[in-house]
């Protein structure tokens, strides 16, 4: 079947048939919806309830058999797990082993659209991705990498934020991916927070609504795929991780109406396509202690109905803990419908959540016309997103738009506004232009390696000596007699105050303060959250990046050596350690010379 032939399918004919009632919020009936209601009466239920399922498979091409997908889905290739679920969308992950680079992805996208086409109704799929920018990425370099959504947060340019989705977006539509499951619109309130964090834009609903609305613009109006905002209702204020536990929320109704709410009505009245659930209970919104993505209250009641969202509603990954601790598998697909939702993410289980899908309808549990309901907003935005008309991309033309020049030099001078000096009580920077010896250890073997070649190339004699998340003691015994030997310690953190998951003997603390008591210069540099200075507040210089990719320590040794000066401002409050209320650096604070 080809792109042509798909089209043709979705010609109207002289009997046409309108979308379902359930569905007339989503626009009058025009000549496409009439096209669009012909193809989903025409189709099966299990036709139907596979396009409410997201799918994934292991591998890096559609027609080579894994062993994990043998034991997932009883079929060996992801061509196979297309033919036999039919599923409406599909996931990458790089961690699944599905990304090599950017061509081999658009090829891999070509042969996971052919596999569709073959099937029932010949429906495209909508591929999509985990593209957040910053520290949830699934597609690194040579895409284009930005510092992610609190970079944006402190560089406070709407312009840029909505540049950055732009061209993150273009991108991703080149390599087939036409959803992005971003922006974050959640509010980082919490500084404990272990799965937000630097995702957020900010501790502050105005700007994460507005930064929010600069990037659905730009994916959406600019790069012409899908954006998702997520995660409602909101996920900010939580010290568990949803990936492996239950999170409850305890704002009032007033507060998620001051503090969660107003990024995503602010996402909805621009426009968003796509919302994707939290695993996460709030009792002020459902007091039943059901989490968010099974709530009819929630998803209905409040996003649907208060909220008056017309789009796609997904379900964060439904292989995660905290949606399966209440409920069996095959329930929780069955009550996630029933709330509201319209597909279904990563289903861990997916041959018994299909069939308990099946066996609820046809046993009157959930009507045909509420899957009808769905279906009709999954195949209005597959028309908007164009995958109906062109389902298939160009290869050979992937490199005139991924990570080109342009688009490398554009993210740079964005991330270069990003770097905030939050401390500079000895005058250490910015650096002079002489010769030194610099030592650059602490967290992550990429990012100490890119900051010590960004060092270097500024004249710098750069020694690197990688530490971990967790250091051990010889660790730091090596990184301070190094420090000794040289004249500049440059440390860099990640998530320090985490000694609950990252480092629960809190070594990173140890080897800063370690480094500290030498009484070299030492410069600390958390490159996640910022919120690492409260754990060794005797450190006299301090700067928080927001991001540890490459492009993030070139901006850091441009602002360290005085290039630049720093305009980045806190986008969140750094509260004093054990003191949540008390702010030891300010929302908006930022130094410069």
């Amino acid at each position: 079947m080809t792109a042509a032939a798909t089209v043709a399918a979705l010609a109207p004919t002289a009997a046409v048939s309108a979308p379902p009632p359930e569905s007339e919020g989503l626009g009058a009936p025009s000549v496409t919806d009439a096209q669009l209601g012909r193809v989903l009466h025409s189709m099966s239920l299990e036709e139907k309830i596979g396009q409410m399922f997201v799918l994934f498979a292991y591998g890096p091409d559609a027609n080579t058999p894994d062993a994990r997908n043998t034991r997932l889905y009883g079929v060996g290739t992801p061509a196979e797990v297309v033919a036999k679920y039919k599923p409406g969308g599909w996931i990458y992950f790089n961690a699944r082993d599905n990304v090599q680079n950017p061509t081999q992805l658009a090829s891999y996208s070509n042969q996971l659209q052919s596999a569709a086409l073959k099937t029932g109704r010949h429906v495209p799929m909508t591929i999509a991705t985990d593209q957040e920018q910053g520290v949830v990425v699934r597609i690194g370099p040579p895409a284009t990498q930005f510092g992610g959504n609190m970079a944006h947060g402190a560089a406070r340019s709407t312009a840029d934020a909505r540049t950055a989705a732009g061209i993150t977006g273009r991108e991703l539509k080149a390599m087939g991916i036409r959803q992005d499951y971003a922006p974050v619109a959640d509010v980082n309130v919490n500084a404990l927070n272990p799965v937000i964090g630097v995702r957020s834009f900010s501790s502050d609903p105005q700007l994460v609504s507005d930064l929010t609305v600069a990037q659905v613009k730009g994916y959406q109006k600019d790069a012409g795929i899908i954006a998702t905002a997520k995660h409602f209702p909101g996920h900010g204020d939580t010290v568990d991780d949803s990936h492996t536990a239950l999170p409850t929320i305890n704002h009032t109704r007033e507060e998620w109406n001051t503090i969660d709410a107003p990024p995503f009505k602010a996402a909805i009245k621009a426009g968003i396509d796509s919302i994707m659930t939290a695993h996460i209970v709030i009792p002020s919104l459902d007091p039943s202690g059901d989490p968010a993505t099974l709530s009819k209250p929630i998803m209905t009641g409040v996003l649907r109905n208060e909220l008056g969202f017309k789009g796609l509603i997904i379900t964060d990954a439904l292989e995660m803990a905290a949606v399966r601790a209440k409920y069996g598998d095959a329930e929780v697909a069955v009550r996630a419908i029933e709330a509201g939702v319209d597909q279904l993410l990563l289903p861990p289980a997916p041959d018994v959540q299909f069939q308990a899908v099946v066996d609820a309808v046809k046993s009157g549990r959930i009507s045909e016309d509420r899957i009808d309901e769905s279906l009709f907003r999954i195949l209005k935005l597959k028309h908007k997103s164009d995958v109906l008309r062109k389902p298939f991309v160009d290869p050979a033309a992937v490199a005139t738009t991924v990570g080109t020049p342009e688009h490398l030099a554009t993210a740079q001078q964005i991330v270069d506004k990003s770097i905030t000096l939050v401390k500079n009580d000895t005058g250490t920077l910015p650096l002079s232009n002489q010769a030194r010896k610099v030592l650059v250890t602490g967290w992550g073997v990429n990012t100490t390696q890119a900051l010590g070649a960004s060092l270097t190339k500024r004249g710098a004699t750069t020694t690197v000596a990688q530490t971990g998340a967790a250091p051990t003691d010889a660790a730091i015994a090596d990184a301070v007699a190094k420090a000794k030997a040289n004249d500049v310690t440059v440390v860099l953190t990640q998530k320090a105050w985490d000694t609950k998951v990252t480092d629960k003997l809190a070594k990173q603390q140890k080897l800063v303060k370690d480094l500290l008591a030498t009484g070299k210069t030492v410069i600390v540099v958390a490159v996640r959250d910022p919120y690492d200075i409260a754990y060794f507040d005797q450190a006299p210089t301090y700067v928080a990046t927001y991001g540890y990719q490459a492009v993030s320590m070139e901006s850091l040794a441009k602002v360290l050596y005085g290039e630049i000066a720093p305009t980045g401002k806190l986008p969140v409050d750094i509260p004093v350690a054990g003191q949540p209320a008390t702010p030891l650096y300010p929302f908006g604070h930022g130094l410069s010379w």
